[in-house]
């Protein structure tokens, strides 16, 4: 279960606001990738919170709203767009969400967790954690805000697009969407750059 241990280190270090980051959506083939950075009250703790990925649909919507919805707690959530994805690659557009959300928050952070490996030219103090969304009760809390945000900007695609079965796969690519992909050809939020997607444009044209 996540901690504030990571937090406080960075506490006892001097840093004072220490922001968690984490994203959502790297390796869908459709959609946008979201960035959530989280700042939590240091006296925070939770008997639920968790990795986003170890919870249950039912329990992440219901954290996002207590988490959001919580005045003592600051957050913003970045999402970059397939266009932009496609334009930098999938690596640079996370690592450029990383970025913007946590500098979007006021004040600004002066430290951040983030899940995963070290972001190149980070404008921040980072330390990066492996698994840190079942580490650092701030990361955790990012990933629930970032699945959460683009869970719900998928549920309104599937409306856009219905043919795609968006609402059921959030853009993975698993079967039905391959098959989908391969009936219907791609659509606007497809991302292009995607070895899926590029080669079947090559193969339609």
């Amino acid at each position: 279960m996540p901690t504030l241990d990571h937090e406080n280190q960075l506490r006892r270090e001097g840093f004072r606001v220490i922001a968690g980051v984490d994203e959502a959506g790297r390796g869908p083939l459709a959609g946008p990738v979201t960035v959530a950075a989280v700042v939590l009250p240091e006296d925070f703790t939770h008997e639920v919170l968790n990795d986003s990925k170890q919870l249950t649909e039912k329990k992440r919507e219901r954290l996002y709203d207590e988490i959001t919805g919580d005045a003592s707690i600051r957050w913003h959530c970045c999402v970059i767009e397939p266009a932009e994805i496609d334009r930098i690659n999938i690596l640079q557009a996370t690592w450029e969400g990383m970025r913007r959300s946590a500098l979007a928050l006021n004040p600004r952070p002066d430290a951040v967790l983030i899940d995963g490996k070290p972001v190149k030219n980070y404008p921040l103090h980072q330390v990066a954690l492996v698994k840190g969304d079942s580490l650092s009760f701030s990361i955790a809390a990012a990933s629930i805000i970032a699945k959460v945000t683009r869970d719900r900007i998928m549920l309104r695609l599937a409306d856009e697009y219905p043919q795609y079965g968006f609402e059921i796969h959030k853009g993975y690519p698993t079967p039905k969407h391959l098959a989908a992909l391969k009936q219907h050809g791609p659509c606007p939020q497809h991302r292009r750059s995607f070895a899926p997607v590029a080669q079947l444009e090559l193969d339609l044209r």
